[in-house]
């Protein structure tokens, strides 16, 4: 149930998202015929939206399940890649920036409660959403960096990715630490190694993140989301975290 949920989400989302962020004013006809010709059965391409870019002349096309282009009005040529501005000599990711708005549209669909969040005594400066597993060495060392990115003011919100996937001993782990009584207390144990009386409810999100983390971008643990939208992968220390966060 809560899998269908949060597919009929992400597709909702994503729409969303594309809508959002496309420029404005693209002409019907060039749209059409944009449409028409990038379409390809043969490879299951299909146009989901089309708008324009901020190159004059080139559309920004996002394929159904598939990736954005940047095609010619015409459809005869199209560009696969990540598109740049130089800002006051520095390198901007156009497309990134996109990302982020669509990563930010399907994490605000998240309840908290479906998350296991360790927050700061006092003020909270700003917050991380994790996808965490429980077999992950770098996921143990960032859980180990909690405490002290809580005293700066950082809340930590986790979320459920079982790297190796769907009913492997790391999901069932998840699930444990999800469905404890103190799901916060069981996750800091199975991330120290210690044993937890296997756990079960049929309500939990482990499935439902893991597949959320796909649609976000995540390929492996820990992946770390911030307040913007922005995709981090990897472990960071505290130290390096409030650098990327821009909090010092």
């Amino acid at each position: 149930m809560i899998l269908t949920v949060l597919r009929t989400f992400l597709i909702a989302s994503l729409a969303f998202a594309t809508s959002a962020y496309a420029a404005e004013g693209v002409d019907p006809a060039v749209e059409e015929k944009l449409r028409a010709a990038l379409k390809n059965p043969v490879m299951g391409l299909e146009v989901e939206s089309v708008s324009t870019s901020e190159i004059p002349g080139m559309y920004e096309v996002q394929f159904e399940r598939g990736p954005l282009v940047y095609a010619t009005a015409d459809g005869n040529f199209f560009v696969v890649g990540d598109l740049y501005s130089t800002d006051g000599g520095q390198f901007v990711n156009l497309t990134e920036k996109r990302r982020d708005g669509e990563r930010l549209a399907l994490m605000a669909g998240v309840a908290k409660e479906d998350m296991i969040i360790f927050s700061p005594e006092g003020e909270t400066r700003t917050h991380i959403s994790v996808f965490t597993d429980i077999t992950c060495g770098y996921c143990r060392k960032l859980h180990q960096e909690v405490p002290e990115l809580n005293r700066r003011g950082i809340e930590v919100r986790y979320l459920a990715y079982p790297r190796a996937g769907l009913g492997t001993p790391g999901f069932a782990q998840l699930v444990t630490a999800w469905c404890a009584k103190d799901p916060r207390e069981a996750l800091t144990q199975l991330k120290n190694g210690e044993q937890v009386p296997a756990q079960s409810c049929a309500d939990n999100p482990v499935a439902a993140q893991f597949e959320l983390g796909q649609a976000v971008g995540v390929r492996g643990t820990p992946a770390l989301v911030t307040e913007d939208g922005t995709l981090v992968p990897g472990y960071q220390t505290a130290d390096q975290l409030m650098v990327t966060l821009g909090l010092e």
